[in-house]
């Protein structure tokens, strides 16, 4: 099969379509038939040689975290799902590529109405605006702060605070993404120096959680902002949370989890603005696009 994948590591010149051994489903598993997939910062980390301990990065790498496509085949044990079934679902390498096979528990069904570019860029971020913002423990009538909400992690995060509850969500940006913020339900405010008073201005009744998704900066601003630090979670700043005392994210992705996103997706609480569209062959272009920052809404990959 083809596959966007890595055989050095470096910067995005190093991923390069090849070919490579179409893999199989065995037990509990199924293999989908890759029809999108989302770009991630934890693909570029991939791509530079970072990964958690548990990760294999023994060459060819296949990066990519989640996707969607088409069940067509599935290993012993599988009843839940039967080829030529549309499911989006998680992973934690190999889904720049036409085939991925994952365990029977990391898809859930696609609706008919949420088009592959939304599905195959929904679960990371989904998922990870859901872990983060269920353990700061946002509730209805809320004040959140989201940091760097105008990307496809903050869109989400945005959103889902909306979802449940929250009465006001402010989100930091560059200028050129506050109408975009406004539109999805948030309060924009500029980034950098003065935030923590600008953000006060806007909130004179305080902030009761925070996410930061931009860096060790926003998070020492949450930490000024937010009363109970145990409300407040980072997805980038894991040095600067251990000096400040901010807890470490819990559990990791579910299916579960993904229904429940893909329901609220359903209702119409939800909605994924796509940045840009890449084929699988210019999968180091879209790794460029996402490292340029500062982009509103999600990279994904078309996979033929």
């Amino acid at each position: 099969m083809k596959a966007a994948a890595l055989t050095e590591f470096g910067g995005p010149e190093v991923l390069t379509l090849t070919e490579v051994p179409d893999p199989e489903a065995g037990p509990g598993q199924v293999r989908v038939r890759v029809r999108a997939a989302g770009v991630q910062h934890f693909d570029t980390g991939i791509r530079t040689g970072w990964a958690p301990p548990s990760v294999d990065l023994t060459f060819p790498v296949v990066p990519g975290n989640e996707f969607a496509g088409v069940v067509d085949q599935i290993g012993d044990g599988v009843t839940d799902f039967a080829p030529g079934a549309e499911v989006l679902g998680f992973t934690t390498t190999r889904s720049y590529a036409q085939y991925v096979v994952v365990p029977a528990d990391q898809i859930v069904n696609k609706p008919a109405a949420m088009s592959w570019e939304v599905a195959g860029g929904f679960s990371a971020n989904g998922q990870g605006a859901h872990l983060c913002l269920s353990q700061m423990g946002v509730n209805p009538g809320d004040t959140v702060l989201i940091n760097a909400a105008a990307g496809a992690l903050g869109t989400f995060s945005v959103q889902l605070a909306r979802a449940w509850g929250a009465t006001t969500v402010i989100g930091t940006a560059s200028e050129r993404n506050h109408e975009y913020l406004r539109s999805i339900g948030a309060v924009p405010v500029t980034y950098g120096e003065g935030l923590v008073e600008r953000v006060r201005a806007l909130a004179p009744g305080g902030v009761d959680a925070a996410m930061d998704n931009a860096g060790p900066d926003a998070l020492r601003a949450s930490v000024e902002l937010v009363k109970d630090i145990n409300r407040v979670r980072t997805m980038v700043s894991d040095e600067a949370a251990e000096e400040l005392g901010v807890p470490a994210l819990g559990p990791s992705r579910s299916a579960g989890r993904l229904a429940e996103l893909v329901g609220l997706y359903e209702q119409g609480l939800i909605k994924i603005h796509i940045r840009n569209s890449y084929p699988l062959a210019e999968a180091a272009e879209a790794h460029r696009d996402l490292e340029q920052g500062h982009g509103r809404g999600k990279i994904v990959l078309v996979v033929e």
